[in-house]
């Protein structure tokens, strides 16, 4: 089987998972800028899993990424109601092991 170039198969899933992070944003009619960075965001994720290095569990690979990406919003979306951060957190950890592990798998790599 033909390897795939981790980066690009990186973004296009981050893309993808961007998709699915918007949903729920959608359905709370949350404004559009706030769904374009939790998209971009994604992309930019992919990017970094692909391209990244790290001799780590893909799953782990990808939650670290995720929040380490995460991290610099999470002031300003959390500075007057950190609750809302938990849903962010929430799909933070399940879409970043997802990718992480998506990533690694799709691309021929155990």
């Amino acid at each position: 089987m033909k390897r795939i170039n981790k980066i690009i198969l990186g973004v296009l899933l981050g893309m993808i998972a961007g998709i699915f992070d918007m949903i729920p944003m959608i359905l709370q009619d949350l404004t559009w800028d706030a769904n374009f960075a939790a998209f971009t965001m994604w992309i930019v994720i992919g990017f970094f899993l692909g391209s990244t290095k790290l001799k780590l569990n893909p799953i782990l690979k990808g939650l670290i990424v995720s929040y380490l990406v995460l991290l610099p919003s999470t002031f300003i979306i959390g500075w007057k109601e950190p609750v809302t951060l938990v849903p962010i957190l929430i799909m933070t950890t399940i879409l970043g092991g997802i990718l992480g592990f998506s990533i690694e798998r799709l691309s021929g790599n155990k």
